[in-house]
């Protein structure tokens, strides 16, 4: 049985909200040049406009997975304008791989912003954005997810973030540390923008997104970020995506007709 996060996450951040105090550099590496970039491209940045960023990554040639939080504004708690998000796929140094705008946008149906129980709201801080048109490159290949996950694996995060928005930065050893059926606790340094950033681990030579960066948090004495645990959780929101509309050019509901193909790797 795992023992319940809950009890021993002592402090946690507002989703992202504050920055770590006394906290060393992050071990990361800048991926500046297409060469570190490489294999990472269908990471990139979204952007409501002019101001706010998160990260999120490439499911399918069209669908994002990022954190329900982002979608959020932090100020008045309403959902963000769809038509104001724009997904920059491999974003460095001033230029994407490719710009997209969102004509879906679903988030975990359990997911509830307005909880002030913040650490209630990791569990389900999961949400899919479908692209306005898909991303068809050779090098901009989606990854897969894996959902079943334990502590002590090894994990790595790519994600852009202060300080270093223009391109994405990538921690390759850090640590599941803990886990109870919602939440894991990772050993991973993660800052504003990272919110949304995929989780990877190494599943038969392959890199698969685990989850995504939820909100940082203290355990133990140490400076740690937080995930949904996405086993059960991600079927319940391509369930969702596939009962949404998407929003047309001119804002109207379209109709969908089929559920996308991104059922979770056991």
């Amino acid at each position: 049985m795992f023992r319940p996060v809950h009890t021993f996450v002592t402090t946690l951040a507002l989703a992202l909200s504050t920055a770590f105090a006394g906290q060393a550099e992050p071990s990361i590496q800048s991926l500046q040049t297409a060469d570190e970039n490489r294999g990472w491209e269908a990471v990139g940045r979204l952007n409501f406009g002019p101001d706010g960023f998160c990260t999120a990554a490439l499911l399918t040639s069209d669908v994002v997975l990022t954190a329900a939080h982002c979608l959020f504004d932090p100020a008045t708690g309403e959902r963000v304008d769809p038509t104001e998000i724009e997904f920059q796929a491999g974003l460095r140094m001033g230029r994407a791989d490719a710009y997209r705008g969102v004509r879906r946008v679903v988030i975990h149906p359990d997911y509830d912003f307005s909880d002030m129980e913040r650490l209630s709201r990791v569990g389900t801080d999961l949400a899919l954005l479908e692209l306005d048109q898909p991303v068809r490159l050779g090098h901009v290949r989606p990854f897969r997810t894996q959902v079943r996950v334990e502590a002590g694996q090894t994990v790595q995060v790519v994600s852009y973030g202060k300080d270093r928005a223009d391109a994405p930065s990538h921690e390759e050893d850090c640590e599941i540390l803990a886990r109870d059926d919602e939440i894991l606790v990772l050993s991973c340094e993660v800052d504003f923008g990272s919110s949304g950033a995929p989780i990877f681990a190494v599943y038969q030579g392959e890199m698969r997104i685990i989850s995504v960066v939820s909100a940082k948090a203290r355990w133990e004495g140490q400076d740690v970020s937080l995930a949904a645990v996405m086993e059960g959780e991600l079927d319940t929101l391509v369930g969702a995506f596939a009962r949404t509309p998407a929003i047309n050019a001119v804002g109207k509901r379209v109709a969908v007709d089929g559920s996308v193909s991104m059922v979770a790797t056991r």
